[in-house]
């Protein structure tokens, strides 16, 4: 039987650095819950380390909590990471790493906390998570496709690190799930280069999500996906309309 799903698939937690650092697992699912969301994505920046604690404690209170990552390619670009299976969620999270260099510096970029599901700060990344990654925007979504995932260009409507902003273009042939406009989109009037966005024309799935880096804008903007239940697979058939499934946003 299929039903409505409130979903915010794209926020972080305390471990990006960008993040306010009151961006628990707890604390997410709580405002979550306030917010009557069924479905949440954790999506740092390149890296998964928050995900399992906020998926235990999301089982505990119901609420379906989907692994990812935010990857950055070597061209700036933003792509949400996201996957039914920790174990490939961390094989995804390894190759980032990989491919990650630097450190992070806690007065210039801020801390990044690692928190368990009791909230309690268990350690913080040393790696550069704000940083670029060398490998290319193609091969993150050719890798996220490889590894069974679902791969979401973000917030293709801001002015940085989103696609259109740092190529202009969508490359030919990437494959590439959906496109996701930023909260503000319906206020957004022009693109960067002075000329009206109109994400339609692109040919992708479109969905929105809060982005949230505060408690408060967790839940902001949200997508309705009409499907069987709270699943990659569910979530890729209703991107394509298939079999009853439809997204709404």
């Amino acid at each position: 039987m299929l039903r409505e799903f409130k979903a915010d698939l794209h926020i972080h937690t305390s471990l990006s650095p960008c993040a306010d650092e009151e961006m628990f697992p707890g604390r997410i699912i709580e405002q979550a819950k306030m917010n009557n969301l069924d479905i949440v994505g954790i999506c740092d920046h390149n890296s998964a380390e928050n995900v399992i604690a906020t998926q235990k404690i999301g089982q505990r209170e119901d609420i379906a909590v989907i692994g990812g990552i935010e990857a950055t390619s070597q061209e700036e670009v933003h792509i949400l990471a996201l996957f039914d299976s920790v174990q490939e969620l961390f094989k995804f999270q390894e190759i980032i790493y990989e491919k990650l260099s630097g450190f992070n510096d806690e007065k210039v970029f801020g801390r990044q906390l690692i928190i368990n599901e009791n909230d309690e700060v268990t350690g913080s990344s040393s790696r550069l998570l704000i940083g670029a990654t060398y490998l290319s925007l193609q091969e993150i979504v050719q890798t996220i496709c490889s590894l069974g995932g679902l791969s979401i260009a973000s917030h293709i409507d801001r002015e940085s690190f989103s696609i259109i902003s740092q190529l202009g273009f969508i490359p030919e042939g990437l494959i590439l799930d959906a496109l996701e406009l930023s909260p503000n989109y319906k206020q957004r009037t022009s693109s960067f280069s002075g000329m009206r966005i109109n994400p339609e024309l692109y040919g992708f799935p479109l969905v929105t999500f809060s982005d949230a880096h505060f408690l408060r804008d967790i839940g902001k903007s949200f997508t309705i996906f009409l499907m069987k239940e709270a699943s990659i697979g569910e979530i890729k058939k209703a991107l394509s309309g298939e079999d009853g499934r439809k997204v709404m946003i």
